[in-house]
């Protein structure tokens, strides 16, 4: 999708960033979710404010987007001015020197408002290098009315245990509505954020303290058991290619009677898309008594890289992009419940936006998952759903891949859970970990 605007002679973007160039072009690479598509409807109001910067948008999938972002700033194509990254990415590309710092961006735009949990997750070394557009941790999307039906009540803290037996209760194959979606498509970002923070909850870890890898280990066997005994039983077919969107749909369209995914999606299980958006409630993320829930944490954030020709510009769109006027006119025209998410302390201490039922869930999400103590036993690595060293992004989805195919049927679980170890023990091995 291209947005274009008429330069107007001699116009230029009055902000505390200075003046852009006249009829510079930018181009944003972003992921294909609801939030960054409702984003290019509302560009009028950029376009009005800022006629001497054109915003060309590559809009891609959420795997094929970190392929090419990732591609594309480690070789220096400078094929994209903006990147819609996440958590994983922003310590390690910052690290690098492969993203520009936004500590420059204009003081209205509210530095201090940015929620602690989330921000933290973008700086390093006091260096902000990506702003958040969205903050998420994950929750359990069930339905009242299938609750209700099968006389089960949802706790506000559920176990694994009460998943699988709602999940139980709520399935009924003939009528095409299964207990429960998780997601189950390949990827380091996809089936992986999910059984990994799962397994957090399991007492599992990639590693122990000494970077080898913990896939042989029980928990891991009990937590990859636990999810193919759910998902075989009480999901729904084909689920090892579906992702964020496939789920949604599913659930939209009232095929689950749960998912456990992003807080990011309560809006849009409850907005006008959704056959079921009266019968839906929410929960935190399950856990199994060992102190640790099944959720992670994860903000879609918009960098600029460190080689583009057009930082003015690119910082102009950013902070347009993530500041509390962006909410406030996503709230004039969509609903407060369609506000992106888990970036601001203000939103939240809104009046208007605590009668959101999604609101306090979401931020309790939030403020429950903890990156630098991930696990039930100590770690030698920070993040939730990701560990976060630049031989993850291959190695998740790659192990992803694996723990895909136990669901698909084309492997065992002892098997998948083998492959996984032996391919994790060779990449530690030659990047140097495992001495």
């Amino acid at each position: 999708m291209t947005i274009t605007v008429r330069a107007l002679l001699g116009a230029c973007a009055v902000t505390a960033l200075g003046c852009a160039v006249s009829a510079e072009t930018i181009t944003v690479a972003t992921v294909n979710n609801g939030d960054m598509i409702r984003m290019q409807g509302l560009m009028e109001d950029f376009n009005a404010k800022h006629p001497d910067i054109t915003v060309e948008w590559v809009t891609l999938e959420e795997n094929v987007l970190r392929q090419k972002v990732t591609t594309d700033i480690a070789t220096k194509g400078g094929q994209f001015d903006v990147l819609t990254i996440g958590t994983y990415e922003v310590p390690i590309w910052g690290k690098q020197g492969w993203l520009l710092s936004l500590n420059d961006l204009p003081a209205e735009w509210d530095a201090a408002d940015l929620l602690p949990a989330i921000a933290g997750g973008l700086t390093v070394d006091g260096n902000l290098y990506a702003a958040p557009f969205y903050g998420e941790s994950s929750m359990v999307m069930y339905r009242t009315d299938l609750m209700e039906k099968a006389g089960l009540t949802m706790p506000e803290a559920p176990t694994w245990a009460d998943i699988k037996a709602a999940a139980a209760a709520m399935t009924d194959k003939d009528n095409e509505i299964y207990g429960i979606c998780l997601r189950g498509k390949a990827g380091w970002g996809e089936n992986m954020a999910f059984l990994t923070a799962m397994s957090n909850s399991f007492g599992a870890k990639w590693f122990d303290e000494a970077w080898t890898p913990q896939f042989d280990q029980q928990p891991w066997k009990d937590t990859l058991a636990f999810y193919l005994d759910l998902m075989t039983n009480y999901g729904p077919p084909g689920a090892s290619n579906n992702g964020f969107n496939e789920n949604l749909a599913l659930f939209q369209s009232g095929k689950c009677g749960m998912w456990i995914d992003a807080t990011v999606a309560a809006s849009f299980v409850t907005g006008k898309d959704s056959t079921v958006a009266e019968h839906v409630g929410f929960a935190l993320a399950p856990d199994n008594g060992l102190g640790k829930r099944g959720n992670w944490l994860w903000a879609w954030s918009l960098a600029i890289p460190a080689g583009t020709q057009k930082e003015a510009a690119a910082k102009t769109f950013v902070a347009w992009a993530t500041s509390k006027e962006y909410l406030a006119l996503v709230a004039a025209k969509e609903g407060w419940a369609n506000v992106p998410p888990g970036t601001r302390a203000s939103l939240y201490a809104n009046p208007e936006y605590q009668t959101v039922p999604f609101a306090k869930m979401t931020l309790d999400s939030i403020n429950s998952a903890d990156p630098t103590h991930p696990t039930v036993d100590p770690v030698p690595y920070v993040g939730v759903q990701f560990v976060a060293i630049p031989e993850f992004q291959g190695l998740g989805t790659a192990v992803g891949q694996q723990l895909s195919a136990a669901l698909a049927g084309t492997m065992t679980a002892d098997e998948a859970l083998a492959a996984a170890q032996a391919l994790t023990v060779t990449e530690m091995t030659k990047a140097g970990y495992i001495k």
